[in-house]
């Protein structure tokens, strides 16, 4: 099988893109689980394909690296954006369809190879805490965000795992694990990725679900400047009365 395909990255957050607006392409989990391979095949944290849609600029599938259909990816989601410009299916905003709903996106600048994408997440209506240092959320995909300290030396692939497969989660399809160490105004996040099964070098919707954790702490931010191991991110929200946020951009 030849499968054209790009691959790109957001914020270390790697993926193969194919177009597929003519579905010629009906890939089983076992061949995007090849494909993404690191070692045996292109390496990635997971495959989107780019469909159409005849309410939406295109649609958005996406496949995690065990070829599982996933949830909704952030980054994920910036970088199909992206790729739909590359297409010439949009031009500097898109409206798409995916797992979680409907996104709309803007692109704000672009280098010779680089875009930067201000992408429009879900509304989030609650945060459960769960401790005082921990917390669970949806922002699009599961997300469990705990506060530690010196987090540079974390053992972020054991202890992720560890909750990633815990009773509390294990029974609800598993949850992504966020690791967070505020630095200032400032986020240093890792996240342990759930269907990569692994530590990735950012998380889209993680990030996003650190931040709104954060202004728990710091009610007066609506803008969270966040540092992965893959490069700067920021997400923008506002609060509602109920608790809740909306108009979140990652």
């Amino acid at each position: 099988m030849k499968l054209p395909f790009y691959k790109y990255q957001g914020a270390g957050n790697n993926f193969v893109l194919v177009d597929n607006r003519e579905l010629l392409w009906n890939l089983k989990q076992e061949e995007i689980a090849k494909i993404c391979h690191r070692r045996f095949g292109v390496g990635a944290d997971g495959l989107m394909l780019l469909q159409m849609h005849s309410d939406f600029d295109f649609e958005m599938r996406y496949y995690n690296s065990d070829g599982k259909l996933g949830s909704m990816c952030g980054n994920g989601g910036r970088c199909i954006v992206a790729f739909a410009k590359e297409l010439g299916i949009i031009e500097n905003s898109a409206h798409f369809i995916a797992s979680d709903g409907e996104h709309t996106a803007t692109i704000f600048s672009q280098s010779e190879n680089q875009l930067i994408v201000c992408l429009e997440m879900q509304d989030v209506a609650e945060i459960k805490r769960i401790n005082e240092t921990t917390f669970f959320l949806n922002t699009g995909s599961p997300h469990h965000v705990q506060y530690v300290e010196n987090l540079k030396e974390f053992d972020v692939f054991g202890k992720g795992k560890e909750i990633r497969y815990s009773p509390d989660y294990v029974s609800q399809n598993g949850t992504n694990v966020n690791f967070v160490e505020p630095v200032g105004n400032k986020l240093f996040v890792r996240t342990y990725e759930r269907g990569v099964e692994d530590e990735t070098y950012s998380c889209g919707t993680g990030v996003t679900a650190s931040a709104l954790t954060f202004s728990l702490f710091k009610p007066d931010l609506n803008t969270v400047e966040i540092e992965t191991l893959g490069g700067k991110l920021s997400v923008s929200f506002e609060k509602t009365a109920a608790g809740g946020f909306e108009n979140v951009f990652l």
